[in-house]
This record gives C-alpha cells, structure tokens and sequence, in this order.
C-alpha cells in the first residue's frame, strides 16, 4: 500500500512502494487529499483545523478603514505633526526640517527593539483602536561634511555612546543640556549625547506643548485623552471623532548610511538579494534611547534599522506574515508578565527564517501552520540556549542578559502551546473579538453622546477637499511606485503642506 509523504522544503507528494507514477492534476488533488488529513505530529491537531483558526484570527485583527476612519488616522496625524513642529519653535532643538518615520503598531507590539519592563500595558479596544511608533529625530546627521564616530568602547553589542565633540558650537551649545561631560588630562571636554536627558527634554517640551493647545482649545482638532511617559518613551492617546489612536513617540538620532559594526552582514547572502536593491536596505539606521543590562543608562544608546525593515518586509510572504502575527500575538499574550520577552526577538527570528529557507517553501499560501509552528519552535530553541543573535548584527546575542531560570520559564511556556496551539489561537482569536466589540461599543456611545468627526465637523469643511486631495495624491504615488519608499517630509515652518519623498525625490 503506498504511504503518502510530503517534502518539507517543495510541499509536493510522492508515493512509496510501486503505484504508478501521478499526473500533475493527480497529484494536486491527492496533495489536497492528503493535507485534509494531516497531523501536527507534537499536538495531534489536524493542520486544516489549525489552519483554520490563523486564518480567523487574521479575519478579527485586520481593521478595515472606511473613509471616515482614514481621515480621522489623517487628521490624528497631523495633529502630532504640527505639535512637533511647534516643540521646535520652543527651543530650536529640533532640526529645522526634520523627517520622521511612522511606523505600524506600538513598541509594545515589538515594532522597535525597546525594553518593555518600564512600559505601561494598553489594550487595544479598551485602551485604543489603532497604534503607532513615530521616531522623532533630535538629531540628524543626514548631512554633515565631518564623519561621526559611534563610541561602542564602553557598550555592549549593539549599543553605543554619542559624542558631540567633533560638532559644530551651535549644535553643542544647543544640546550641552542634555549632555554628560568629560575632561580629559589634555584640558578638553568629551560631550555625550544623552538619551535620557533627551528624553527628559523631549517629554517636557512635549508636555508644555500640550498644555497650550488644551489652553486655547480649536474646534475639530484632536481629544488629548493620555499622557503617559515611561522611561525615554511618551505614550499619547488622541480621541478623533469616534477613533482611539496611540502614538509611542521615541526621540531619536537618525543616520544616513551603515555603521561598520554592521559591515559583514551586507557581505552574506539573504533573502532579499534580488528582490530590492542594497541602496534601500542600507540607506539609514537610528540610535534608541535604549540601554543594555550592563550599560550606562545615560549614556548608552541601541542601533535600531527600523527603516531597513520597513524595506525588508517587502519581501517577506504574506503566508509567513499571517503565521507571524498570529505567533507575535500568542507570544504577547503569554509572555506578557514579566516581559522580559520582546515581540521584537520573534522579528529577528521571523528574518533569519527567510534567510534561511528556501522562497519556493516560504511562498506556499497553504503552509501557513508550518510557520506558525516553526517560529514556536525557533523561539524555543532560542529560550531554551539563550541565543537569539540580532539579524543585523548578528554577533549580538539579544537574549545574553536573561538568567537560566527565566529562559526556562518561558521556555516552558511554549512548550505549553507546542503541544496544544488551538488553544491559544483560540484564545488570542477571542481576545481580537473582545477588542473588536469594545471598539464598536466606544463607536456606538460617541455617536449617541453627539461627538464629531473631523466629517461631520462644519469648521474643517475646507480642510476636507485638501484632505482629500491628499489622500488621492498619495494613492497616486504608491500606484505609480511599486516597492518604494514612501516617507512625509514636514517642515515645522509650514506643517500645512507635507511634501511626499520617494527614495530621493521630493514631490
């Protein structure tokens, strides 16, 4: 009797024993056949019932925006915008015509590589309805004739001190606040960019922002409902119309260009050679205010390639994407206390697997439950060793400061849902659905109180037709752009004309 099988790399079947050779339509309806009745070998779950259930949960978290919804994102947007442009005119910190990049989910969705400890917990539906990560620089060194040297002599991997002792007076006269000093034996003085006396700028300026808008309140612009700081982040919550909408703002330093302790990793193969250019892989990275276990909190701050991300998952298909925030999703809700697991390790994860398997298995829609399971696994692996090297910087272990006994708790946690994964998509699957429900509740209750939206709001009848403008402009330009970068270029001076960039250009 032939046994059916499957190619872990390709999906095809074949048949052992001495049946006749399949034709391709034959085979295709036996491979259907045979995937009807297969088994997760660990939980003895049917991979079509698991399947199922990703694709559930992914029905319950995808939000659907409507025009309204769109413009209220919009105007939420602008609001942020114009508060910051407003934060540079305080004390003309902040570069004169910055560029911000607005990111897709909150740092406490693992966006960026911040630690999660300090961090307050939100939820989506009853705390927000849509969150987002905007990095906001304070500096940018995008154009400056002199080198900058990143000072990794007193960091962990991965991290480095700022000096400002090679910049210009008004740079080090504008910053020497929020600097640390240090003599040296020939009389000079070492400035030290320091994250959290960014931070703690930033938040202040941020705050005394705030309290001026709410002072002379305008009609149509956005609720302030929370303010939050935690740690070098700033949590804001505006109410629009009937829409929540979190921004984790993180005050930054932007750069052009690729550090050198990220060199080796451009000389490997990966995944998306061919698919995007190295120019946009390696066109800019970003200092965090984030510290390593061991380092100088005032000091220390963490590379971040964000924007090489953003690249990056271009490439990636969208079957591992399901599987990915279905995994990200159960890994949030089970390692939430303590959360000394980030989201942000199963990103790395998620990158060395493009890397390290072939795109024809990677790009099977129906294998979507093999992801899922397999990023289980890897995270495990990576618990259970306490090795999770960072993709771009890969002699960086991200998991060295964690104790053996933390590793294995949480190691054990996923062996938990290794051996029982329709549970916990059933849970996260109803966790979605609650969010969703308090979500329309709050919809329901801000239309019987009589809130408006930016729509039904008589004075920005004239920003509706620029609005829409906009919004058209735009569609345009990401139709007519296919797999290019795509940023809002503000200039503080005049926050009422955005200016789209594609890669170089400016529109």
């Amino acid at each position: 009797m032939a046994v059916p099988t499957q190619s872990s790399r390709t999906g095809s079947v074949t048949s052992l024993g001495n049946s006749p050779t399949a034709t391709p339509g034959g085979l295709n309806n036996n491979h259907k056949l045979w995937c009807c009745h297969e088994l997760d070998f660990r939980s003895g779950m049917k991979i079509e019932e698991l399947n199922r259930l990703i694709h559930e949960f992914s029905k319950q978290d995808q939000r659907e925006y409507d025009d309204q919804r769109a413009l209220e994102i919009h105007t939420a947007k602008d609001f942020i915008f114009s508060m910051l442009g407003m934060v540079q005119k305080l004390d003309q910190k902040l570069p004169v015509a910055n560029e911000y990049l607005l990111l897709s989910g909150g740092v406490r969705e693992g966006v960026v590589d911040m630690d999660l400890n300090e961090l307050g917990i939100y939820n989506r539906g009853s705390n927000y309805d849509m969150a987002f990560t905007l990095l906001v620089p304070a500096l940018k060194l995008h154009d400056r004739n002199q080198p900058v040297t990143l000072d990794m002599r007193h960091s962990a991997l991965g991290h480095s001190w700022l000096s400002l002792r090679l910049f210009d007076e008004g740079t080090i006269n504008r910053w020497r606040d929020c600097c640390t000093l240090t003599d040296h034996l020939n009389g000079t003085t070492n400035y030290f960019f320091s994250p959290t006396l960014v931070a703690d700028w930033f938040q202040e300026a941020v705050g005394l922002v705030l309290a001026e808008l709410q002072r002379k309140p305008q009609r149509g612009t956005p609720r302030v409902e929370r303010v939050e700081r935690h740690n070098t982040l700033l949590t804001i919550v505006l109410g629009v119309g009937n829409s929540r909408m979190l921004y984790d703002i993180v005050p930054v330093v932007s750069f052009k260009g690729w550090p050198a302790v990220a060199q080796s990793w451009l000389m490997e193969n990966h995944f998306w050679d061919g698919k995007i250019t190295e120019e946009e892989v390696i066109s800019g990275f970003y200092l965090l205010p984030a510290c390593s276990a061991s380092g100088c909190r005032k000091n220390e701050w963490r590379l971040s390639f964000a924007r090489s991300e953003v690249q990056l998952k271009k490439c990636i298909s969208p079957g591992l994407m399901q599987a990915y925030q279905a995994c990200k999703a159960i890994v949030i809700k089970l390692l939430a206390q303590p959360t000394s697991i980030s989201p942000y390790y199963l990103r790395s994860i998620m990158l060395w697997a493009c890397d390290r398997l072939p795109a024809s298995y990677l790009s099977q829609e129906d294998y979507v439950v093999h992801f899922l399971l397999g990023l289980i696994d890897d995270l495990q692996h990576c618990l259970v060793n306490k090795t999770c090297p960072n993709y771009f910087i890969p002699q960086c272990n991200m998991l060295e400061h964690l104790c053996d006994e933390t590793a294995m708790f949480h190691a054990r946690k996923l062996a938990l849902v290794r051996s029982d994964p329709a549970e916990h998509l059933r849970s996260i699957i109803e966790q979605a659905k609650a969010a969703n429900r308090l979500t329309q509740e709050m919809q329901r209750r801000g239309s019987s109180s009589g809130l408006l939206s930016p729509l039904a709001d008589p004075s920005l009848a004239d920003h509706q037709q620029s609005d829409d403008r906009l919004a058209k402009k735009l569609q345009q330009l990401v139709t007519e752009n296919p797999g290019k970068s795509i940023s809002v270029f503000i200039n503080p001076e005049d926050v009422t004309r955005p200016h789209f960039r594609i890669d170089d250009k400016f529109f």
